[in-house]
């Protein structure tokens, strides 16, 4: 399995330089909103169960939502991309590899399997009973496990990105007031 780990590991990095080359977005940027995305679907799935649930259970996991937010908004929240792309930048220059590659093998792989082995089952669940439940739910194991490989990748130096650059060329010039025909 870690062969497997391995190749899509380098198959994630390389389609992330072609992305950060093409927009100059990194796949630290990516993460993050992919990280963003991924705690929406939560509040979704934990608001689809509060409809369902009985007074207490509603309760508790308001409080439990709640707790999870202000938690959110002192760790994940509080240090900025700009941050953390600074750190990978910085990391990269000395020459030094992502720690995250060895160091979260042991979690990629599991949540890779659960990717793999959970997807006919959902799709039955979801096709035959429209349990939406058990979607958010997967949608959250594999949101997960492509942040979790986005994490491990090495991102190229700071660049603009082709397509800005020609955004750019295609966006008419301003002339400066001085200039300006009146």
């Amino acid at each position: 399995m870690t062969y497997i780990d391995s190749a899509i590991l380098d198959l994630t990095e390389w389609l992330c330089h072609k992305v950060q080359l093409l927009t100059g977005r990194t796949n630290v940027w990516l993460a993050v909103q992919l990280t963003n995305l991924s705690i929406i679907v939560y509040f979704v799935w934990a608001g689809a169960y509060f409809w369902s649930s009985d007074v207490a259970a509603r309760i508790a996991l308001a409080l439990f939502c709640g707790g999870l937010l202000y938690l959110l908004t002192q760790t994940i929240f509080k240090v900025s991309i700009e941050a953390y792309e600074h750190n990978a930048y910085r990391r990269v220059a000395k020459g030094f590899r992502n720690p995250r590659r060895v160091r979260e093998v042991s979690l990629r792989i599991p949540f890779l399997t659960l990717s793999f082995v959970l997807f006919y089952p959902i799709r039955l669940v979801y096709i035959n009973f429209r349990v939406h439940k058990a979607l958010l739910s997967y949608s959250l194991i594999v949101l997960t496990t492509v942040v979790l490989y986005l994490l491990a990748c090495d991102p190229l130096a700071p660049c603009v990105g082709k397509l800005r650059e020609w955004l750019r060329g295609a966006a008419p010039s301003r002339l400066p007031a001085s200039e300006s025909p009146h």
